[in-house]
């Protein structure tokens, strides 16, 4: 059930008292996680193989016939040596979409050593053209969380590729019990900036670097050493996700 909120009110548009989309937005995409395993003509995954320090693999996501996702990082031995499996799945060729609120609801994971993501990606190469987010596209992490945090969630911009000329700009949010039970995470994308939330409540708002162009949800867990040290990770440990929704503005026109 979601938590009750305080009502606010932004860009003239309002979030009532439990943490749901701005008043007049249309549900226009949705997974709620029912049935017995990942509808693939929702998502795929991105990135099978080495990614930082796991090896990601379709075997680490399944549902858990509770209505929850679970995208778990686990530990084989391969050769007499520990190797770390984990996974991303994204709507890249399945469902693109421009501006909105987009919104999961998570349990975040409890161990150190790797982080969870809710994230917009668009498709092709980040940052062509360079210089030009609008058109190159924007990576909008709507939420990213390691254990070390306890309370603590980031919500970041990525921009202009991953090389010399990226650029980046980020916002914290604190959150008591956030490290404990469901949390929603929201971000509502309008032609004119982001405003980030977490439980309903606007924790970021940044009008830099706003994409123009349709973009694609990924939710992933991902080892490194950012987040701590796996190996000190009592493995296997897992997000659940218990639904993505993604809602259209009252007067977006009809694709």
């Amino acid at each position: 059930m979601k938590q009750k909120l305080i009502g606010i009110a932004l860009l003239g548009l309002s979030f009532s008292a439990i943490a749901e989309p701005p008043k007049g937005y249309k549900l226009v995409w949705s997974d709620e996680f029912n049935g017995e395993k990942l509808d693939d003509t929702k998502w795929g995954f991105h990135y099978l193989g080495k990614r930082h320090d796991a090896i990601n693999v379709r075997d680490a996501v399944r549902l858990d016939g509770k209505g929850n996702l679970v995208i778990a990082t686990s530990k084989a031995e391969v050769n007499g040596k520990p190797e770390y499996h984990t996974a991303i799945i994204e709507t890249r060729g399945k469902f693109e979409h421009a501006f909105g609120y987009w919104e999961a609801r998570m349990q975040l994971q409890k161990q150190e050593g790797h982080w969870s993501a809710f994230w917009i990606m668009p498709p092709g190469r980040l940052g062509d053209p360079l210089g030009d987010p609008a058109k190159g596209g924007v990576e909008v992490d709507v939420m990213e969380y390691h254990s070390r945090w306890i309370d603590k969630a980031q919500h970041t911009l990525h921009w202009d590729g991953y090389g010399k000329d990226h650029k980046s700009t980020h916002g914290d949010s604190t959150t008591k019990g956030l490290h404990e039970g469901f949390h929603t995470f929201g971000v509502l994308w309008t032609k004119d900036k982001y405003i980030f939330d977490v439980d309903g409540k606007p924790v970021w708002e940044t009008d830099k670097a706003v994409s123009q162009k349709p973009e694609y949800a990924l939710l992933s867990l991902e080892v490194g050493k950012w987040a701590g040290d796996i190996a000190k990770a009592t493995l296997p440990d897992s997000i659940l996700v218990d639904y993505v929704r993604v809602y259209d503005a009252p007067d977006a026109p009809a694709k």
